[in-house]
């Protein structure tokens, strides 16, 4: 078996491989990559490996944007700190999950898993699983999102509603929330958890640094270089620019 591991942090990616080998000695682990974007050349301009194990949360983003640029013809084991991606679409298609910190029992029944699936395909004259099928349905279908936060005042806690957030934006590492009638909170959260946590039915992320409620956009503007320049509601009056990259993609979320 050949088998990659896309994987952000090192100490994660040593104890991972450490215990394949341990495992499976015989299997050969061939690359290792930290961020969305290496992983979609390498599998651009390489055979298909027989599987991933794959983080959700990468350096450049969410690994589920690998399967938007590239054919992933591979079966893949996700890992992840989060339990709300430990849905029923991984065990009815037989693609399993780990979740952080990783143990030995759990690898070892998630590779018996892909080893049953793997011989079956091998042996019938049947497709392999359709993975884009299972990754729709992992992020449109069962994930149940984030509805609310806490937020600390100068002398209690109050519930802020996620429908009340027109816009994130995040500067010099720290994340606000602007709600609709102008005001501001700190929220301990990256845009890169905002994102994973949020409906994206409801929100999308922009740039790097903004995530936007549907319901906070005014109208968009084309701009040179196929960008598009987003205007909010009032009160909200700074411009914020979508890249051509995109450019589509947000045309398509406002259009559904």
């Amino acid at each position: 078996m050949k088998v990659i591991i896309v994987e952000d942090e090192l100490h994660n990616y040593r104890l991972l491989r450490g215990m394949v080998e341990k495992l499976r000695p015989e299997w050969e682990i061939v690359e290792w990559f930290e961020s969305v974007k290496s992983t979609v050349a390498w599998l651009e301009n390489n055979p298909a490996p027989d599987l991933i194990f794959m983080d959700i949360q990468l350096t450049d983003g969410i690994s589920f944007s690998i399967f938007d640029q590239v054919k992933v013809e591979s079966m893949v084991i996700f890992t992840t700190a989060y339990d709300e991606y430990a849905l029923r679409a991984f065990q009815v298609n037989s693609i399993d999950y780990l979740l952080k910190p990783i143990k030995q029992e759990k690898l070892k029944g998630a590779i018996e898993k892909f080893e049953t699936i793997f011989h079956h395909y091998a042996n019938s004259e049947e497709s392999t699983p359709d993975y884009n099928e299972i990754l729709k349905a992992i992020t449109q279908g069962e994930k149940k999102y984030r509805k609310r936060f806490l937020i600390s005042g100068a002398t209690s806690y109050f519930k802020l509603n996620t429908e009340d957030i027109a816009w994130f934006s995040t500067e010099s590492r720290v994340t606000t929330a602007f709600t609709f009638d102008g005001k501001s909170h700190i929220i301990d959260l990256t845009i890169e958890k905002l994102e994973e946590q949020l409906d994206p039915d409801q929100f999308f992320r922009t740039n790097r640094s903004t995530l936007v409620n549907i319901n906070s956009i005014r109208k968009f503007e084309n701009h040179f270089g196929g960008k598009l320049i987003l205007r909010l509601t009032s009160p909200f009056d700074e411009p914020i620019t979508i890249s051509r990259l995109k450019a589509t993609e947000f045309k398509e979320w406002v259009g559904k």
